[in-house]
This record gives C-alpha cells, structure tokens and sequence, in this order.
C-alpha cells in the first residue's frame, strides 16, 4: 500500500522516476526532437519529384526546410534560457507586432496569396513570411498575461471579456480578411483553451463557440461553393473521384498502400505528382504509405506526448500566465495537428492546415519551435525543476571528476 508523505510520487509509486520535477521537460525537448527530425526526412522524401518537376535539385525543398530548422533551433534554444518574467513583458510589444505584420497582408503591393488565401507577405529575394503563425504565438502570451493578472475577476463577464475578447477578434478578424478558414478555427481554439483554464464563465464560452460557429458557418461556407462541396464530399459521399475528393482520396490510398510496415523510405507511389501538397498539408499520406502504420501511430503518439508534457506544466505549475500561456500553445500545436491528421483520414473536409513541426513552411517551423522553447523554459521552472537540474548536474560533474582520476591513474 502507498505510503502519503505529500509528494506526489508517493501516492503512485510505480511512477518512479517518470513522474520527477523533470519530466515535463524531458517529454517536451524529447517529443520536440524527434518530430522535427522526422520532419525534415519525410519533407526531403516527399518534396524530389516535385523539386525536380520545377527544374531544381531534388533535395530543393528538403533544404530549405533544412535552413529553417536551422533559424528555429537556435530561437528555441534561446527561449528555453528566457526567464517567465520576461514573457510577459513581452505581451503587449508582441501582440502589436503581430498585428500590424498580419494588417500588411491586406496591402496588394505586399500580399501574396496561395490556394485562395491571401495570407503571406512578400519580403523580396524570394522570402515570404505568414504573420498568422507569429499572431498564434504573440495571442498565446498576450492571453497569458492579460488573462493571469486578472484570475480572480474572471467570474465577471465583463472582466473575462475585456481585453482579452476585443484583442482576439481583432486578430481573427484580420486572419479571417485573407479568407483563411484553418488558420481562423486554429486561433479560435487557441483562445478557447486559453479562456478556459483562465476560468472563464462556462456560459461565455458556450455563447462564444455558437456565435463562432455561426460566422464561419454562414460567411466562411455557406456563401462558397468550393467549401461546400468539400464538406459534402467527405459526409455525403463521393461524386466526381477527380475534382473536389480526389485529393482526400489519393491521401486515403497513400495510408492505404503503406500497410503495417510501409513501402520504404522514398518509395512513395503518390508523390509523384498525383497527391497534391504531399510534402505539405498531406505529408502525413506520406508518411503512412513510407512508413507504414507504425509510422503514422509514432508521429500520433509524439503529439499526445507533447499535449500530456504541456499538460503537466499547466497543472504543476503555480503561475496563472505559465498556465494560460501554455494551454493556448498546447490547443495551437495538438489542436492543429489533430485537425490535420482529421483531415487526412477523411474525418474533416480539406482546410489546408500543415502539420506542426513535420510539414514543410518557414514560418509554421520557425513559429512553433519557438513556442515549444517557451513552454520548455516554463516547465524548466515548475516547482522543484530549478533545484533537480542542479543536482544532476552535480552527478555528471562529480562522474567526470571520477573518470578523470581513473584515467590520471591509468597513466
């Protein structure tokens, strides 16, 4: 029978070591890794025939989801290092930021746009930024902070819905501009999971999901065919296997022809230019028919371990701004990719969301690895994390210590 001493492994003994001050971070930097590094191979494997189709190498595309990673990484390793307070001072000077990057896409001499949504801004040289990403992170922190300072009030509605309700529709608003629908259901969910562990009145949150749904039920697909018929495809059958549900077909023979155990790495059959965005918002298609279901199941599994870690820091951490912050990152990234995974199977209509850290984008890449070096720096300061990390260090300087003196006696 186990023992009560007040810590928390006590009460669960068989956790052991994988329930310690450290875990969430080790979950995070762990899960982290590993997608981003299956991230890069599956966007070289499935972007050649593409690249070559272009007139570039094969490894084109690969490459510059290479660089990318290359400007992520740092930026995350520096936010890991970024004490909370920090953050919040941030909130404001980000949320402005964002706001005027996102207005520019709505300037024609800058916008660019792509599959019917206006939502890059062209930087010359070749380099386009997507200020929706930046917005998902600015909105996070901004959530955090304004929502945190006010905890205690949030059973009022009108604390609970000024400033936070205003700023994010104001984001919404110029998101929803460039008729962008999946990156308008992300960040609402983003502000839903934010509101809800700040404690917002539950009938706020109820009221706000119907008023939501009305506005993109009624502006965002009832007024366009192309949207429509994508939703009917998916919930009433198939019509035309070569306009409006080829795509979600040929996604769907992709998991298919993978089978348990895949056709080998590079072996896709469906990348050569018959499955559209297969190194984008469908590479998950690919991934299953490469590598099999157990591929697919892993990048499954690293999601959920990545919603479990943010979990941890959400419910371990005593910070109101940590806690709203990191639900507001955990429902942008998880969300996001379960959406995208929905819509790769079949379960939602084609809405063109990539999949985090795996599909191919600077921006998304860039943005979300910095997001997850937040919350790593916030689960690195969870309660008893500081003092863990000190004493493990200690350990490995103290092993080294040892290991000098034996080779010195060697000698």
């Amino acid at each position: 029978m186990a023992t009560t001493t007040g810590s928390r492994t006590t009460d669960r003994p068989w956790l052991g070591q994988w329930n310690s001050t450290v875990t969430s971070y080790y979950l995070l930097v762990g899960a982290t890794g590993l997608l981003l590094v299956i991230g890069l191979v599956m966007v070289f494997s499935s972007s050649t025939v593409t690249s070559i189709a272009a007139g570039d190498p094969a490894w084109a595309e690969g490459l510059k989801q290479a660089r990318f990673a290359l400007i992520g990484v740092p930026l995350a390793v520096v936010a890991t290092r970024i004490p909370v307070r920090w953050y919040r001072r941030m909130a404001w000077p980000a949320l402005v930021a964002a706001v005027a990057l996102q207005s520019l896409t709505l300037v024609p001499a800058l916008a660019r746009g792509a599959g019917g949504n206006v939502g890059w801004i062209y930087l010359g040289g070749g380099f386009s930024l997507q200020p929706a990403e930046i917005s998902k992170l600015a909105l996070a922190v901004w959530l955090g902070f304004v929502l945190g300072r006010k905890q205690h009030l949030l059973g009022s509605w009108g604390h609970a819905l000024v400033p936070a309700v205003p700023g994010s529709l104001l984001v919404l608003g110029l998101v929803m501009a460039g008729n962008d629908l999946g990156t308008v259901l992300v960040i609402a969910g983003l502000v839903a999971g934010a509101l809800w562990v700040a404690g917002a009145p539950s009938r706020l949150l109820a009221l706000g999901a119907a008023a939501g749904a009305f506005v993109v039920g009624y502006f965002f697909v009832y007024g366009n065919a192309n949207r429509m018929e994508r939703i009917l495809t998916v919930y009433n059958g198939c019509a035309d296997v070569q306009d409006q549900c080829y795509q979600s077909l040929h996604g769907l023979w992709g998991l298919g022809t993978g089978g348990l155990f895949g056709v080998g790495l590079g072996a896709s059959r469906e990348k050569w230019r018959y499955l559209p965005e297969a190194h984008n918002d469908f590479i998950y298609a690919i991934i299953g028919e490469e590598l099999g279901l157990l591929g697919t199941l892993l990048v499954l599994a690293l999601f959920a371990v990545l919603g479990v870690a943010m979990a941890r820091v959400v419910r371990r951490h005593p910070d109101p701004f940590v806690k709203i912050t990191t639900a507001a990152v955990a429902c942008w990234i998880v969300g996001q990719a379960f959406l995208n995974i929905g819509v790769v199977v079949g379960v939602f209509p084609v809405i063109g969301v990539p999949l985090p850290l795996v599909s191919a984008g600077g921006s998304a890449l860039i943005a979300t690895l910095v997001a997850l070096g937040m919350v790593i720096s916030f689960a690195r300061d969870e309660p008893g994390a500081a003092e863990a990390f000190a004493a493990r260090g200690g350990v490995v300087r103290r092993s080294l210590t040892v290991l000098g003196r034996g080779r010195s006696r060697a000698r």
